[in-house]
């Protein structure tokens, strides 16, 4: 079992950039593949990246391609996301997990999530 908190969340204005953090407990952390997913208020969570076990592969939503990045070191069980160029609509909750199935389904261990607000 994985457990996971996210860090790395606050206020930024349109345009800024924000570096959020999953630390994940549990020796089996290195052979997972990750997802990044959001949920903003009244709307369902959707998906938002995803790394591949090793790091050789990445996916990412439209909405956020060309300027969010998934990152992870498995020395030190942790997955990053880095955003750039935030907007308003990037606005949301922040949620990392393990991946039951590539590169969208996720498994049911959410960590408590991390709050993103971009002002305009």
């Amino acid at each position: 079992q994985v457990q996971l908190v996210e860090s790395g969340g606050g206020l930024v204005q349109a345009g800024g950039s924000l570096r959020l953090s999953c630390a994940a407990s549990g020796r089996t952390f290195g052979n997972k593949n990750m997802g990044w997913f959001r949920q903003a208020p009244g709307k369902e969570r959707e998906f938002v990246a995803a790394i591949f076990w090793d790091g050789v592969a990445t996916y990412y939503a439209d909405s956020v391609k060309g300027r969010f990045t998934i990152s992870r070191d498995n020395a030190k069980n942790t997955v990053f996301l880095q955003m750039n160029s935030l907007k308003p609509e990037d606005t949301a909750a922040y949620y990392c997990v393990p991946l039951a199935g590539w590169p969208k389904t996720p498994t049911g261990y959410w960590g408590q999530g991390t709050q993103v607000t971009v002002s305009s």
